[in-house]
């Protein structure tokens, strides 16, 4: 009778554990699925920003373009009409000289605004990466816990605490900014 009572509490207390880890994995998943939600949203943002502005950097180089065709075909006007046309032609001469001038100026910082877009979507996905890793470690570490209730092993609970360390790593990782990121697994999940 003392054996059945020690083998069923070994079963009780294997299976608090399995509960307790499944329990805590899924609180970990869950914060993480917020942060990684308002990561990604952020990366949309950044993307998004970052394709205005190669669209206005796009158009203010054709404007420039546009005006230097211009300015140049004015230099055939001044040839043809008389003093009223020189006078017109000079306007404009001036006025594109003008618009050049603040489109050229324009053109380098839309350029690096774009290229600062860029920057921090890239910064952003390596967060989005760690969690994307976490998840899936936290996922496979649940399930393995999962089976280790079911087969009542102690060794299947130990390797998803293995699974579980990995995860709540990259979960840390994710929320504290650190640069640790897996190439290797952000291709094979990607």
């Amino acid at each position: 009778m003392d054996v059945g009572v020690t083998a069923e509490a070994k079963d009780k207390r294997l299976n608090r554990l399995v509960a307790l880890t499944v329990v805590t994995l899924s609180i970990v998943m869950g914060l993480g699925q917020v942060k990684d939600g308002n990561i990604v949203q952020a990366m949309q943002q950044a993307q998004s920003d970052a394709v205005d502005r190669w669209g206005e950097y796009q158009a203010t180089k054709t404007k420039l373009h546009i005006d230097e065709v211009a300015l140049a075909e004015t230099g055939f006007l001044e040839g043809v009409g008389g003093a009223k046309v020189a006078a017109a032609t000079a306007a404009e001469r001036t006025r594109l000289t003008g618009e050049m001038a603040k489109y050229k100026h324009e053109i380098p910082q839309l350029r690096k605004e774009a290229q600062g877009y860029k920057v921090e979507y890239d910064a952003l996905n390596v967060h989005d990466d760690q969690f994307d890793a976490s998840d899936a470690l936290l996922s496979i570490a649940i399930s393995i816990a999962a089976v280790a209730a079911l087969a009542e092993s102690a060794w299947a609970l130990y390797a998803a605490w293995t699974f579980a360390a990995g995860g709540l790593v990259m979960t840390a990782a994710g929320f504290l900014g650190w640069a640790l990121h897996s190439d290797l697994l952000s291709r094979l999940l990607s």
